[in-house]
């Protein structure tokens, strides 16, 4: 397989050279050209068709947002942004990201040794390969698409000629049956010929004889009731009463079975009456990584400002750029978003987001009140916040009703924790659907443990998670 090709855009000839060579370290990928502006990246994104992008944030001539929102325009080409650790470059890498960036990597530091650079190296590769891998997937989902809409085009053309070519049938049949019937049957009154002004007299014999035939034979016809006959529609009335086994049988989707094919029972969720907990009946918990911002935004956008539950949200990120994220959500949402801080008490409405770097869990007070506690435990499966973490908190509190989410993501952080809370008799288990992810890989990983009762694309998710809310 011939090596992905990456056009590498920054203004720093330094920065060009490291990034480059970091590139050129995995063989999987070539460096197919360079730019030190928004424009160049334009005019090289035409000339080269690269299969992958990475574009620095703060730039001259054309900033990096400008020059993404072009490229987009024309091109599916997945983008990774180079950010600096600037508030503005913080600021600019979320904007970034709602705008169509793949992903981003922070630029390594100059003074941070080959370690640093190292490790930005690694992360560089690990994007890229989601991204192109992304992109491949998007491209395949929308030829099957495609094909599925033209066989469906086909298949209607073919009904309709079908459909066509039985009314024409009929109406042949309903002409020759109308031809027969008028060469067979004599009419009760024709035009008055001159004879026929004349005084009728008797019949003759021979007519007589002939009518007498016809009336015997129609006396001796055998029925048989046609479908609109009386007959007809009382045997279908009595298979219409009849009970059918098939609808006595409990419906059940698939998704809600656990993988041994026995429904996971969901135990009554009681909730005390002497503490202020009681004011939380529902939790809503979300988790998600790449492409997250953009899925979350749809997300909170569409949750109403007066929903009953708060919203705990783990979002793959490095510390300062998640202060920078619930911000921005912040500006779209009806809800109140913030940055969790350490002994957030929840409330009804709002949404807290972990902290990059940082490990988000949900405790029960010794008042009862559900609060936020934050922790620099060891990543897990290489992720601090981990959504696992998150998940695991909420094992003990059986006094909510529990609504767990997993967005867009790479890797399966989540999905663990999801499947050990639906066995313990979660309430409502969602995923994200292929076909709006950016990369499906925590939602199929939940997927697969057959952990799941509602799949559902982005932007029908919080109408789903109200209603499950609402139904409790």
């Amino acid at each position: 397989m011939s090596a992905k090709r990456v056009l590498v855009v920054d203004d720093s000839p330094f920065m060009r050279k490291i990034i480059s060579d970091l590139i050129a370290q995995d063989v999987s990928f070539k460096v197919a050209g360079t730019a030190s502006n928004g424009q160049e990246a334009i005019e090289q994104v035409r000339l080269l068709a690269p299969d992958a992008i990475t574009l620095d944030v703060e730039m001259p001539t054309m900033n990096g947002i400008e020059a993404l929102q072009k490229i987009r325009e024309e091109h599916s080409t997945p983008v990774i942004m180079l950010s600096s650790l600037t508030e503005v470059g913080r600021q600019e890498t979320i904007s970034a990201l709602e705008n169509g960036a793949f992903d981003f990597v922070c630029k390594p530091s100059p003074h941070g040794g080959n370690q640093d650079i190292h490790q930005v190296g690694q992360m560089l590769h690990e994007k890229l390969h989601a991204a192109i891998q992304s992109e491949e997937r998007r491209q395949r989902l929308n030829q099957l698409e495609a094909e599925r809409a033209e066989r469906q085009a086909l298949a209607a053309q073919q009904m309709a000629a079908a459909v066509e070519n039985e009314q024409i049938h009929n109406a042949k049949e309903e002409l020759e049956k109308h031809r027969i019937e008028k060469r067979t049957d004599k009419p009760s009154f024709s035009p008055l010929s001159k004879k026929q002004t004349e005084p009728r007299s008797l019949p003759k014999k021979k007519s007589l004889d002939k009518a007498a035939q016809k009336a015997n034979i129609e006396l001796h016809r055998p029925e048989t009731p046609s479908r609109s006959s009386p007959q007809a529609d009382g045997v279908e009335k009595k298979r219409a009463s009849a009970p059918s086994l098939q609808s006595k049988r409990p419906q059940q989707s698939p998704l809600e079975s656990t993988p041994n094919g026995n429904r996971a029972e969901h135990p009554p969720h009681t909730v005390s009456t002497g503490m202020k907990a009681t004011a939380l009946h529902d939790l809503v918990a979300v988790g998600t990584s790449t492409g997250g911002p953009r899925a979350l935004k749809t997300l909170l956008s569409d949750l109403p400002g007066d929903l009953e539950a708060p919203v705990v949200i783990v979002q793959h990120m490095p510390p300062n750029f998640t202060r920078s994220l619930a911000q921005r959500l912040n500006t779209y949402s009806k809800l109140e978003v913030k940055e969790a801080e350490d002994g957030d008490v929840l409330k009804k409405g709002c949404a807290y987001l972990a902290p990059g770097g940082q490990h988000m869990r949900v405790v029960k007070d010794h008042k009862g009140q559900y609060q936020i506690a934050l922790n620099r435990d060891e990543p897990c499966s290489g992720h601090r916040p981990s959504v696992d973490r998150l998940f695991e908190s909420l094992l003990p509190l059986k006094q909510l009703k529990l609504h767990l989410v997993l967005l867009t993501g790479m890797g399966s952080d989540g999905a663990k924790m999801m499947k050990t809370l639906y066995d313990q008799g979660v309430h409502s288990t969602f995923i994200e659907s292929e076909e709006t992810c950016v990369v499906y890989g925590m939602p199929r990983a939940a997927m697969e443990l057959g952990c799941v009762t509602h799949a559902i694309p982005i932007h029908e998710m919080a109408g789903q998670v109200v209603q499950a809310i609402h139904n409790g």
